[in-house]
């Protein structure tokens, strides 16, 4: 069930959507607005808002989101979950608080900040509205399932957020597209940008054979220059958890992210078939917070 709907814009005419609910549940069934654009809950719970065209981006498919669900499952990165959620609880005290998973996934992130709220609040995480956004369906069935107090949205970071201006206080993004005209927009001034990166180093001991993307070195210049106007910087905090990772969890690590797209698991099979049983990793992320500018970008 739904803690608290936040307001949310019909994609195609930018008025208010209204919940409407199944009368024997009391569960959301549809979101309206009063122009009669409709969209229905999917049997799994989230809400399609691509409209036109779509989306021209290879959303993650059922195999990446299953390898991702695994690894995550294990609680391999757990560490790194668990920081998010200690971030981003200070902007989440005041009243009704929004938060906006962008890039939200299997919804694994927006868990932790959840439960990390529910243990510091005497009222749990009720009061607040969470929103979980991603162009795959396949990731928002199990987000869905995960965080079903949230609404939890396919959609296109790169078209116009389904937010009003100035309605959110924390935008996550975890290792996924950060369009920052549109994160200024949605924010609240006293808001806050948490954007998550890898590091050098990052699965080093494993990418190369896992056929995975090498870590851009200009990585974090790019970040600033991509916030450069509408963000100002805040803090950082580097999180480094050590793994020790069978071939399977390999497998999926490799899967679950970028590669995934090209390769699938036979044949990463064979080419992490020399792997011993256990292979110990680094995983280093970086944690970035960003502020509003005070003189926005337009």
């Amino acid at each position: 069930m739904l803690s608290r709907l936040p307001v949310l814009l019909c994609p195609v005419c930018r008025q208010d959507l209204e919940a409407v609910h199944d009368g024997a549940t009391g569960r959301v069934r549809a979101l309206a607005c009063r122009e009669r654009h409709s969209f229905d809950a999917a049997r799994q719970g989230y809400f399609n808002m691509l409209v036109g065209k779509g989306t021209a981006f290879e959303p993650d498919t059922a195999e990446m989101v299953a390898a991702r669900t695994a690894f995550l499952d294990a609680g391999h990165y757990r560490p790194l979950a668990d920081a998010l959620a200690r971030a981003a609880a200070p902007a989440l005290n005041g009243p009704a608080p929004t938060v906006l998973d962008s890039g939200t996934g299997t919804g694994h992130y927006l868990r932790a900040i959840l439960d990390y709220l529910e243990s510091k609040h005497a009222d749990g995480a009720d009061g607040v509205a969470a929103v979980g956004l991603d162009i795959s369906k396949f990731a928002l069935r199990r987000a869905a399932r995960l965080n079903p107090e949230a609404i939890n949205l396919v959609g296109d970071v790169w078209q116009p957020l389904p937010l009003p201006d100035a309605a959110v206080d924390v935008v996550t993004v975890v290792f996924a597209p950060r369009n920052a005209a549109e994160f200024a927009r949605v924010l609240k001034p006293s808001g806050r940008l948490i954007v998550v990166t890898p590091r050098a180093g990052h699965l080093g001991e494993i990418a190369s054979q896992a056929g995975m993307l090498g870590i851009d070195p200009a990585k974090d210049e790019r970040l600033a220059e991509a916030l450069a106007g509408r963000f100002s910087p805040l803090s950082t905090q580097d999180i480094d958890v050590h793994l020790s990772l069978s071939p399977e969890d390999v497998a999926d690590i490799a899967l679950m992210g970028p590669a995934g797209h090209h390769t699938d698991r036979a044949a990463l099979g064979e080419r992490l078939a020399g792997l011993p049983p256990t292979t110990e990793v680094s995983a280093r992320f970086r944690i970035s917070i960003f502020v509003p500018s005070e003189n926005r970008a337009p």
